[in-house]
Parts: C-alpha cells; structure tokens; sequence
C-alpha cells in the first residue's frame, strides 16, 4: 500500500497539471515518495484542526512542486477536494500555481520564489526554539514539535539559502529538517553547467547533520527515508539536510529530461507514465483502500492533539502564570498602547534614537517581541536593553530563550526569517538595517504583503542625511518602491510622537510596517502625536483658509514649519501637514482627507529627501516639489540638504511660485 499511495500522489499531481495545461510535473513524480513518508510516518498534524498550536510545520520551498502538495493535502484529510486538484491554476481555485499563506488549508507559507521557503523554515524553528525555552518545563513539553522544509537544486542556488541555512547551522536549530530533492535539473537543463559544488561539503561546513540517499530505482525508497528522518530526529544539537538523489520525472517518458520540469507532460506521455506505473485507475480516482491508509495518519495526529490538550491542562494547574503568558502570546493579544507612555520626551533627538525609546517601552509591554538587526544594532538602535526586571538576552545556541537575535550580515534572510516567524505564531518579529539595503530584503517584504503578515522593518538613516558615507549609502527611490507594494504601510515619522504612532500602527495592524527613521537629529512638534495614526494630519495650522499647502514626511515636515513662519511675514496663510504615511491616509474617508488637503487649495508645496513620485497625486496641476531626481553624494549632511534644494528658503520660493499659477 505505500508504492501505491506514492503513485496515487504522482498521478494525482500530474493529471491536475495535465488539466490545467500548466504546471511543473518534474518535482511530483520524483519527490512523491519523500511527501508520502514525510506526511505517513512522522509529520504531526490535525487535518480537522489545521492551526493547532504544537504541530508539526512544513515548508515547500520548491513551491513550483505545489501539484504535489496539493495531493498529500488531499489525501490526508484537509479540506482540498478532487474538485479543487481538477481546478487546479484555475481563477478562483483553492489549488493556485504556488502555494498561497492563508488561502489553501494546511499551507504555511507562501512559496515559489526560490530560496524564500527554507529562510521562512529556518524562522519558524527560532520560534519554535524560542518559544520551547520559555515555556517547557520537565515533563510538560508545551512547545515539542519540527520544522521540515523541501527544497529542490534551484533553492540552494539562489543566495538566500547560504545565508539562511548558515544562521539555522549558527544557532544550533536542531528540530529544523531540509529534505533536498537533488534531481540535477532545473529550466535551463543539467545543473552541471551551473551548480557543481559538493552540497554534502557545505552544509557540513555550516555546521549541519548530513545524510545522503539514492532513491533512483529503489523499491523501498520509503522506507530509507523514513530511516533517515528518524536519524535526523535524533541528532538534537544540529540542523539536519537529508540529500536525496532522484531522477525528475520518474515514470514518465520525460524521466531525466528539464522538459518536463515546468511543462505539462502530455496526453500521451500521460498515458504512459500510468501504464509504467502501473496505475489501472482512471484520471482523479483514488481507491477506497489509499484513502483508508493515509487516513491512518490524520487519526494519529487527531490523538496527539487530544493528549497534548490534556497535558496542558496540567500544565496550567501547575505553571498558571506560564499558561496565561503562552495563551496571550498564542493569540496575538494586544495591550492598549498611548503615544504618551510610549514617548514623552522633548529634546531634539533622530528618530532611530526616538524609536529605540518606543521599541524598549514596547518590550516590557510586549513578552512576544522579538527581532533584531543585520549587524547594525548599535546604528539602528534596534536592540532592546536588558533591565533590572526585563531581562531580555541575546538568542544564540547556547540561549534560545534570548529576545534579541542577531542575524548577521544577512538581510535577504533576515527579512525572510522575519517572516517565519510571524507564521509560526505566538510571537511579533521585527528586523532592521539600513533603509538603503532594504533592497535586499524586498521580495520577502513583498511575501509578507501578500500574506499580510504583520512584520516591523525598522530602516534607518533614511535619506540624504546619511552625509559622508555618500550615495552608496544614501536611499533615494527606496521610498516610492516599498510605497508601491500593496499592503504594505511606510512610515517616515516627523518627531518622536510621531514614531510611537508608528509602532503602534505596525503592532497593532495587520499589514506589514516600514519605519523610515533619520539619523540626524529632529526636533519634537508641540502639535505631532494621534493624527499620526491616520496617516495625514494638520500639524500646524493658518487662520481661516490657508492660500498654500506645505506637505512633508519625516525630516523636511521641520522646513515646512519654518517656512510656514517665514510665509507669514509676508502675509501668506500656510498650513503644514505632514504626512508619515500616505497608505493610511489614503484609507480614511474622503470627508477627513478634504478636511486636511481641501481640493479648493491649488497652492501645494510637497516635500521629501526621495523620489518625486509618491507625491504627485497630493501636488496637484499647482502644486511644486522639491524632492530627490538623481543620486545623492558624500559630504556633511546639512551641506547636502543645501545642495539639493532642502531649504526654508527653497520651500518659500516655491510657496510663492505655486501661487502664482
């Protein structure tokens, strides 16, 4: 019965694709038998509880393989019907062409760009490590389970991978399994024209457990992969990498071949990858005894449920303070947040240095807020401070209790890892670098979007007011690229009152959160604070209707409050609204946004140390602004900013020009 359940996953994973006329069949017909053993004899779950808490956590990072997924989901019990596979890539269908976060029953994470699912798997075993040192205690393993993550030659390639595997091998994260599908092809054809490293060699040398395993033509290919999961079970101290060699395509006429990695096979070749495996059914049917086989698993892992639940009830008697905590955590509770708690200084200060106040304030808040930099702590000031009764540590592999982590110079990792350990649950990452390389962190930010995760990026020296270190250091079109992700909420705050919005925005929200913070020093606005929280507000206001409208993020809201004043001597009425995040603004009502920028105002005067982009909309046909069109260049930073037209001066001129139009 488990050949036949292995090719029931094949066919049922290459006739979805052959019904849709797209896909990657390659992946399913040689990995299946590394899904069924997974999913039979170890991965613990509930198909009718699908979110419990102590499961097991799997990770495609092949995610192109999802026809596959799909299949085991099916067959073992999750609500993923032979309608949805026949469905499958369909508009609308539960069996889209990668796996979707939050959209398929059982999947845990969004994948298919490469790389991206083992940095996400690396991030649910910190949580899972972390979470196991606060709240295990003898007898009572409240947080006991693993991490197993799939990947393919394509994963291991892309960069991400060097650096994420490097951190899980860093941080001893020993209930963290990779089962590598090394089948030696990818679209351009043999991977020996590209990948020719000894994988084994490197992951030894990153400080992993290695197992290597040849399936090709082997019978009982599950059962060695059983045996070799059961080995990486019991290595503790270290990551495990379980290399399998396998042949793409296996069964199919296209067996070896790249044709068959992102294409369907054919009716044809269909029909003869079934008769070589021997497979008598017709397309999507499955017999009765397959279903009766894996069904096995599923009442395994109803049962572990059923007896965790009654050990955690013991659990609270015994540790009630512990079990409240855990609860909390678990569920993502909230404490009621005030500006006012969180920041009530008033010295000029950067908002880096403002955010480090409001972040420590969160962390005695906040038991589940973890996170930490990509070895630029002590400039982006994104540690938070033990205190006498917070005692908050660094995660390591001698602690992984620690709150603080340290990613290293990590960030496509790093911002991925952040994500994992959102999905995992039960904590509140944040990560951070500087706000010009969160290039690199982009398309996990982008991920995070569109599983609507709500991970903090704090992003610091956010302008041209970097100075000395020059262009390379200095962000210019970062602003309108994040800006431009859907779901994704920037906010480059004006003062300190104005950051604490901003992380009351980012912990409260359910979106993910950038902080585009300055390094130099701003000062503190009398009249900043709540309106923050609504993205756009009068920050500083004219009698009656003002002739001009002055609108800043960040460090230039300070120019346009001075050139409000200087405006006024010349008997021109001003309003100053800054603007530190124009995505929350722009869900307000029409009413509330007429209020703060009334369309009967032409005179408009936007300003910001990025591109001109984001603020076209807000200038309007008489609207002027002074913003960044060309790189920036080393030097002092006020010297820039009078380089570049950042002036009280230059805003004033340009007041006057708009309303001469």
């Amino acid at each position: 019965m488990r050949q036949t359940t292995v090719n029931a996953i094949r066919m049922l994973a290459a006739e979805a694709i052959q019904s849709a006329n797209s896909g990657h069949p390659g992946l399913p017909l040689d990995a299946a038998p590394i899904g069924y053993a997974l999913f039979q004899d170890f991965l613990k779950f509930n198909n009718k509880d699908p979110k419990w808490d102590d499961r097991d956590r799997f990770v495609l990072s092949a995610g192109h393989g999802s026809a596959m997924y799909y299949a085991l989901l099916h067959l073992y019990g999750f609500d993923v019907s032979i309608e949805d596979l026949k469905h499958f890539r369909k508009l609308g269908s539960k069996t889209p062409g990668h796996p979707e976060y939050g959209h398929t029953p059982g999947v845990e994470t969004t994948t298919g760009p490469l790389g991206q699912g083992i940095a996400n798997a690396v991030g649910m075993a910190v949580a899972e490590a972390h979470l196991a040192a606060r709240f295990n205690r003898t007898g009572y393993p409240v947080v006991d389970h693993y991490t197993y993550c799939l990947c393919g030659d394509g994963c291991l390639e892309e960069g991400i991978s060097y650096e994420a595997c490097s951190f899980a091998g860093s941080h001893a994260l020993g209930k963290l399994i990779l089962l590598y599908d090394d089948n030696d092809i990818t679209i351009e054809g043999d991977t020996d024209v590209t990948f020719r490293e000894d994988v084994a060699k490197r992951f030894d040398a990153q400080g992993w457990h290695v197992q290597k395993l040849d399936l090709v033509a082997r019978p009982d290919a599950t059962l060695l992969i059983s045996n070799a999961i059961r080995r990486a079970q019991r290595e503790k101290e270290r990551p495990s990498i379980i290399i399998f060699k396998t042949h793409i395509g296996y069964g199919s006429p296209l067996e070896g071949s790249a044709k068959c990695h992102g294409s369907p096979l054919g009716a044809e070749n269909l029909a003869k990858t079934r008769e070589k495996l021997g497979w008598p059914y017709a397309p999507f049917e499955i017999p009765a005894e397959v279903y009766k086989h894996t069904a096995a698993a599923g009442k395994r892992g109803a049962r572990r449920e059923r007896e965790w639940k009654v050990m955690f009830a013991e659990y609270e008697k015994k540790f009630p303070d512990l079990a409240r905590e855990y609860h909390a955590m678990m569920r993502g509770e909230t404490p009621a947040l005030t500006v006012e708690e969180l920041f009530d200084l008033k010295e000029p200060m950067a908002t880096r240095k403002t955010s480090a106040v409001v972040l420590n304030r969160l962390a005695a808040r906040l038991p589940g807020l973890v996170g930490g930099s990509a070895d630029l702590a002590p400039s982006n000031l994104s540690d938070m401070k033990d205190t006498e009764n917070n005692v908050y540590g660094n995660f390591s592999s001698e602690n992984h209790g620690g709150r603080n982590l340290h990613f290293g110079i990590r960030e496509h990792a790093m911002a991925a890892i952040a994500n994992g350990i959102q999905l995992h649950g039960g904590l509140r990452a944040y990560c951070a670098t500087f706000f010009v390389f969160s290039d690199y962190c982009k398309h996990a930010m982008r991920l995070a979007a569109l599983m609507k995760l709500p991970v903090i990026y704090i992003l610091t020296h956010d302008s041209i007011g970097v100075g000395e270190d020059g262009p390379t250091h200095e962000p210019v079109e970062q602003l309108i690229g994040l800006r431009s992700i859907p779901n994704m909420r920037v906010y480059r705050p004006a003062d300190g009152r104005e950051t604490a919005c901003a992380w009351i925005a980012a912990i409260t929200g359910n979106a993910p959160t950038a902080l585009a913070l300055s390094r130099q020093n701003l000062p503190q606005f009398a009249g900043s604070g709540d309106g923050a929280l609504r993205g756009g507000y009068i920050l500083d206001d004219c009698a009656g209707t003002p002739d001009v409208l002055l609108i800043a993020s960040g460090s230039e809201v300070a120019l346009c409050v001075s050139a409000k004043a200087r405006l006024a001597e010349s008997g021109i009425r001003a309003r100053v609204v800054s603007m530190p995040c124009m995505e929350v603004f722009e869900e307000q009502s029409a009413e509330y946004r007429e209020s703060v920028l009334p369309s009967s105002v032409k005179a408009r005067v936007c300003v910001e140390a990025g591109s001109p982009y984001s603020w076209y909309r807000y200038a309007g046909d008489g609207g002027e602004i002074i913003a960044m069109t060309t790189f920036g260049a080393s030097g002092p930073a006020p010297e820039l900013f009078e380089k570049f037209g950042f002036t009280v001066s230059n805003v004033v001129e340009k007041a006057k020009k708009a309303l001469l139009k």
